[in-house]
């Protein structure tokens, strides 16, 4: 896989407003946000898209998941409400291809209630 800004960003060699961190994880804030709150959670292993997931790769999903419960409580955001979004290639508007994880919020979101 190619070097992509994620990892650039990983590695230290581009700035980023940098909000958790582990070992596995990565949270940063989104240059263009689409809500007061937006927060990238990127894993550190590169992982193109959704799709190239395997099953040795479902915890640290998990975790991902668990750090954006820990960056909305930071936050302040997480009584009120969040969503947590995966674009998938193309039409799914992914635009980054290291698999990332989108968490908005700080007001009311339109959308989907589904």
């Amino acid at each position: 896989m190619s070097e992509t800004l994620f990892s650039r960003i990983i590695n230290r060699e581009l700035p980023a407003d940098i909000v958790y961190e582990d070992d596995e994880i990565l949270a940063f804030r989104d240059i263009n946000p689409q809500a007061p709150v937006h927060v990238l959670i990127v894993p550190k292993i590169e992982i193109a898209t959704v799709n190239d997931l395997e099953s040795e790769h479902a915890e640290l999903i998990g975790k991902m998941v668990l750090a954006a419960k820990q960056v909305a409580i930071q936050e302040g955001i997480a009584q009120d409400g969040y969503r947590l979004v995966f674009n998938c290639n193309k039409h799914g508007c992914q635009l980054v291809f290291h698999i990332h994880m989108h968490l908005l919020g700080g007001k009311q979101l339109r959308g989907s209630a589904a």
